[in-house]
């Protein structure tokens, strides 16, 4: 089941603060951190991370099953790096015919991996401590952004539920009209396919006849419209922006004084 409600404690000290600040904190640390290459930076920041998430209200746990894809993405960039890359610099660890494997390459393999979750892990905390309702408000109340662009969102949010459902449905429908895949692996990826295809024609049109009734209920009138609860932003919003900046900063002066720093351009 796919899901984006909270799942943090309410009470904690940093899940309190305004969703739009925890938003821009987390695109401020992400973006800083973009500027480099090198694993020291994206793993100080990995440790900053884990380190406030208690601040947060999250368990590692929950956590663990929310960032689950991430890992299946750092699979995939070793691999793609293993095989393609086109700088093979370093001493040759593994030769095996055409595959060649370097320091330089596991440890080019090893920064992005790093820097995919340096950048990634804010995003999921801000999602697992918010309530996508309320974001929707401080998006309207706070970052001053179309109603239109907030409440397509949040209703974007509350229908990603049901793609899970959708699969499961589609799934089952195929295996009682006999359609099935067996030990195949080309049939199993012929059916995923298929199945994600009928699956993407189905969330457009959902998406077509939400735009509509929005449409219909004057969502761009461009008329200022109320909301029923208040997101403010105090001092203390402005100071978690301005640490999550500083956190970053200090990683990135961390990786240039040890000399590790590899710019992203240049």
């Amino acid at each position: 089941m796919i899901s984006f409600e909270p799942v943090a404690a309410p009470e904690a000290l940093l899940a309190r603060r305004n969703p739009v600040a925890k938003l821009a904190a987390a695109l401020v640390f992400s973006f800083i951190l973009i500027a480099t290459l090198d694993p020291v930076a994206p793993a100080i920041a990995i440790a900053a991370e884990l380190a406030l998430l208690p601040l947060f209200g999250v368990r590692f746990r929950v956590l663990a099953r929310r960032a689950w894809p991430l890992l299946v993405g750092a699979v995939g960039v070793v691999v793609t790096l293993v095989l393609f890359a086109a700088e093979r610099s370093g001493r040759v660890l593994v030769e095996a015919g055409p595959v060649v494997v370097t320091s330089g390459v596991l440890l080019t393999a090893l920064g992005l991996v790093l820097r995919m979750f340096a950048v990634a892990l804010p995003g999921v905390i801000v999602f697992a401590t918010t309530d996508p309702t309320d974001l929707a408000d401080a998006l309207i109340q706070n970052a001053k952004a179309p109603a239109r662009f907030a409440i397509g969102a949040l209703a974007a949010f509350r229908l990603v539920p049901l793609l899970g459902q959708e699969w499961q449905m589609i799934s089952m429908a195929r295996r009682a009209r006999g359609v099935e895949a067996g030990r195949n692996p080309l049939a199993k990826l012929r059916l995923f396919v298929s199945t994600a295809f009928a699956l993407l024609v189905g969330a457009i049109r959902r998406g077509t006849r939400l735009a509509v009734a929005m449409d219909a209920r004057g969502f761009d009138a461009g008329v200022p419209r109320t909301v029923a609860r208040r997101q403010r932003f105090v001092a203390a919003d402005g100071l978690l922006i301005a640490g999550a900046a500083v956190l970053a900063g200090a990683a990135l002066t961390v990786s240039v004084l040890l000399g590790t720093f590899r710019p992203l351009i240049g």
